[in-house]
């Protein structure tokens, strides 16, 4: 009798299951994070692991066309490793497609080191100059050769006019400098660019304010950090001296970079990854622009007749948070620094083409509307060397000056959207290094393919990584025509091929 009970209600039990079940659909990014993970267990000899490296694996991003990058940072022996960090770059499925990896071989190296912290960092402090903070010298490693041990030290002050955080590396064994890099980046209503515009603001009580509501972050005042209010929300006076008119034009600039970068280039994750921008300030007592990481200021011209809002710099400043923000930071010395540079130039002339504005067209010119320094443009991208910039790339680019070490990246973009001989307002001829003739793939997919590229960076990133990186991002976007375009245009500029390049 208890059997008999029990069965009818095990036969009541399912009856009343519905007849089907919804399965949610797998999440991409964890199909990324999981296939990551088991080519990383299942494959050490790629990343080059060893027996005392840990692994750590951070957020991971979405790209376009279903594209995963799942990022990884590496310790040595509880120290910190300094290009040892890598990307694993997956489809929507979760199949892996390609690893970006900037560490050339296993690390073994010993950990104690043979110079005192106290010696390093008064090597540091000499490298630096004058500096108000620094932080205790610790020990890392830096992914070179077999691992090279160094002190970290960082030295905060100011750069000319502008703050500087700058990261000094001091070899261990030797107490020499190894090299350093800074993470402030340089850059070179009515708005005085784009004439009468509209542009998103945010109401509070009877005062409008010059933040975006809509693009969390986004907003824009003076040094003290205040945002501009308005009473009617009719801003600036049009004139190049006016601050809150120089504000409308930054405003109008990175709004429409913010939607450059999601309807173009299908980044959803704006200028830091994480869906926010970052302040802007205006009123900067210099003929320059910089970056800080967590805000952006303004400076005019030389003449002081401008401010130095224009679409293609505002651009070029937020492009260095993009740069910052991807996968690897902007972590490196001098050829890391150029590859920066050149990547706030590419943002700021898709932007430019994105807006396609009469009262600025787009070009390929930087801050030519501005005229920074009283001389027109300070690069021209379709020829680096108009203005004494390599337009090809050899070995002394590496230890050049940032900005103009950017003309190899910048000749090598432009050469990949619009070849060597296009046609149309904006869009001038370019010499190749190799005698090549190319054609460009457009702008847009141009744009997309860099985005892709960055997506897929790591620390200490060079000419010939940014070569294989865009390579595989070309192909994976645009099949074997996407990667030929790519390789032809780097070839065009004299980058050599990176080992273990993609092909079709």
């Amino acid at each position: 009798m208890r059997r008999t009970t029990v069965l009818k209600m095990a036969m009541a039990a399912v009856l009343t299951v519905p007849p089907y079940v919804v399965v949610p659909p797998p999440d991409p990014s964890a199909l990324a994070a999981s296939a990551a993970d088991h080519l990383v267990a299942d494959r050490p000899e790629l990343i080059h692991r060893s027996g005392q490296d840990v692994l750590v694996r951070s957020r991971v991003v979405s790209g376009a066309h279903g594209l995963r990058y799942v990022p990884y940072e590496r310790t040595y022996a509880g120290l910190p490793v300094r290009g040892g960090d890598f990307v694993v770059v997956t489809d929507v499925e979760g199949h892996v497609l390609s690893v970006s990896v900037n560490q050339e071989q296993v690390l073994s190296v010993r950990t104690s080191p043979e110079v005192s912290a106290q010696d390093a960092g008064a090597a540091a402090r000499r490298e630096a100059g004058a500096g108000t903070d620094m932080t205790p010298p610790t020990l890392t490693v830096l992914a070179r050769g077999g691992g090279v041990l160094a002190y970290e030290t960082v030295i905060t002050g100011v750069k000319g006019s502008r703050p500087s955080r700058l990261h000094v590396f001091v070899d261990a064994r030797t107490g020499k400098v190894i090299g350093s890099w800074d993470e402030v980046a340089d850059g070179v209503g009515s708005g005085y660019y784009h004439g009468r515009i509209s542009f998103d603001t945010t109401r509070s009580s009877t005062l409008y304010g010059m933040s975006d509501s809509t693009r969390p972050g986004v907003r824009c005042g003076g040094l003290d950090g205040r945002v501009y209010t308005d009473p009617d929300d009719d801003w600036g006076n049009g004139t190049g001296t006016d601050l809150v008119t120089a504000c409308v034009d930054a405003m109008h600039a990175a709004q429409a970079g913010w939607d450059m970068l999601v309807q173009w280039l299908g980044k959803p994750g704006a200028f830091d990854g994480y869906g926010r921008g970052f302040p802007m300030r205006v009123g900067y007592d210099d003929a320059n622009a910089y970056y800080d990481r967590a805000l952006v200021v303004f400076g005019h011209n030389s003449s002081r007749t401008r401010q130095a809002t224009s679409t293609d710099i505002v651009m070029h400043e937020l492009g260095h948070a993009i740069f910052y923000f991807t996968p690897g930071s902007s972590l490196g010395f001098r050829e890391t620094g150029a590859l920066n540079e050149s990547t706030g130039d590419i943002f700021g002339t898709l932007t430019e083409w994105y807006l396609n504005e009469k009262a600025d067209p787009p070009d390929y010119e930087i801050a030519e509307t501005v005229d920074l320094v009283g001389a027109g443009p300070i690069r021209y991208m379709n020829d680096p060397s108009r203005l004494g910039d390599p337009k090809c790339f050899s070995e002394s680019v590496r230890n050049m000056e940032v900005h103009a070490g950017a003309g190899v990246q910048n000749h090598w973009f432009y050469l990949l959207a619009e070849g060597s001989a296009p046609a149309g307002a904006g869009r001038p001829g370019s010499p190749t290094c190799n005698g090549s003739v190319l054609r460009g793939i457009g702008i847009q997919n141009a744009g997309m393919i860099y985005m892709e590229t960055l997506n897929r960076k790591v620390s200490f990133w060079t000419h010939e990584d940014a070569r294989r990186a865009s390579m595989e991002a070309g192909l994976q976007l645009f099949g074997c025509e996407g990667l030929r375009a790519v390789r032809d245009a780097w070839n065009a500029v004299s980058v050599p091929a990176h080992l273990n390049e993609p092909n079709c």
